[in-house]
């Protein structure tokens, strides 16, 4: 069994998709397909830069979101094949998820990118810059982090964000708590801790009013279920039914990103063999969590030819 799994906010870089939108009228075409969606020329940003402006968050959530369609597209018309023949589940971390999604049918490509933008700055403007942070704890497991958060919290807001595999997890909330955080991991038992360069704490209760916003922009939009299962990154379970969707994907805007047990679960379930479109962030994780599942990271042409070759 495959899983198709598609890289979150992080994955972004300057250049990303011109390779493959020079290779390929496709991918052009989902380019310009978003572009036209959002009313900006996201695709020149992406190729040109300032990096500054690609890594704003509401630019970096369309942008990997359609580098990472882009290259399902190629694989679909250029190599004639069909995601629901070759993939039995689809999975996305955080943003991934909607990337996932539209990949599986539930979303169409212009609604995807314009929930995406949507998103992007309903986050950033939940909380005023410089308010909250995230820190990443590397050598721990959840139980580790979640003491970590707890001790470090002194009635602020300090939550788990991310439990990505079983050495790293994110920790998300107030920018004082996650100051404390890191400077108490080691005690702990965490290897290191680490600051992440973001603009605001994804993934906490601090992003009540962003979810406020996805619930109306959500319930707008046409949602369809799945040709294939998505596993939902709040429930690490799958989901098929589009009211539940919907509500998940609220949920999962102050929610964990339960992504080491939605690995497991998809492993559990069978799955032996798990293919990142648009990024090589994923792949690492799942190694660490499902050891003897094999990974590939699709991004350009040749590898997009050699998946092809192997299915």
């Amino acid at each position: 069994m495959r899983a198709f799994i598609f890289p979150g906010q992080g994955s972004q870089a300057v250049g990303m998709g011109r390779a493959l939108a020079e290779a390929s009228p496709y991918a052009r075409e989902v380019f310009g397909e978003v572009d036209e969606a959002l009313g900006q020329n996201l695709f020149r940003l992406m190729t040109e830069g300032p990096e500054s402006d690609l890594t704003l968050t509401e630019n970096a959530q369309p942008a990997i979101m359609a580098n990472a369609i882009a290259v399902l597209r190629v694989l679909e018309k250029e190599g004639g094949v069909t995601l629901s023949d070759k993939a039995d589940f689809v999975a996305g971390h955080s943003l991934g998820e909607y990337t996932a999604l539209c990949a599986a049918g539930a979303l169409d490509l212009a609604t995807t990118a314009r929930l995406l933008k949507r998103r992007g700055q309903a986050m950033q403007a939940a909380v005023p810059v410089g308010e909250g942070a995230m820190a990443a704890l590397l050598g721990a497991d959840r139980e580790k982090a979640q003491a970590i958060a707890d001790a470090a919290a002194e009635g602020d807001v300090c939550t788990i964000a991310n439990d990505n595999d079983p050495s790293q997890v994110v920790i998300s909330g107030a920018r004082g708590a996650i100051e404390r955080a890191v400077a108490i991991a080691k005690d702990h038992g965490a290897k290191r801790a680490v600051l992440l360069p973001v603009s605001a704490p994804f993934h906490c209760p601090l992003m009540q009013p962003a979810a406020d916003v996805m619930e109306q922009a959500l319930g707008a939009a046409p949602v369809q279920a799945p040709l294939v299962p998505v596993y939902a990154n709040v429930t690490a379970a799958p989901v098929a039914d589009p009211v539940v969707i919907r509500a998940l994907l609220v949920e999962q805007v102050t929610g964990m990103v339960r992504w080491r047990e939605s690995v497991l679960a998809m492993h559990e379930a069978g799955v032996a063999h798990f293919v990142e479109l648009g990024g090589k962030v994923l792949s690492p994780m799942v190694k660490r969590i499902a050891p003897d599942a094999t990974t590939a990271s699709i991004i350009g042409m040749d590898d997009i030819e050699a998946l092809l070759n192997a299915l």
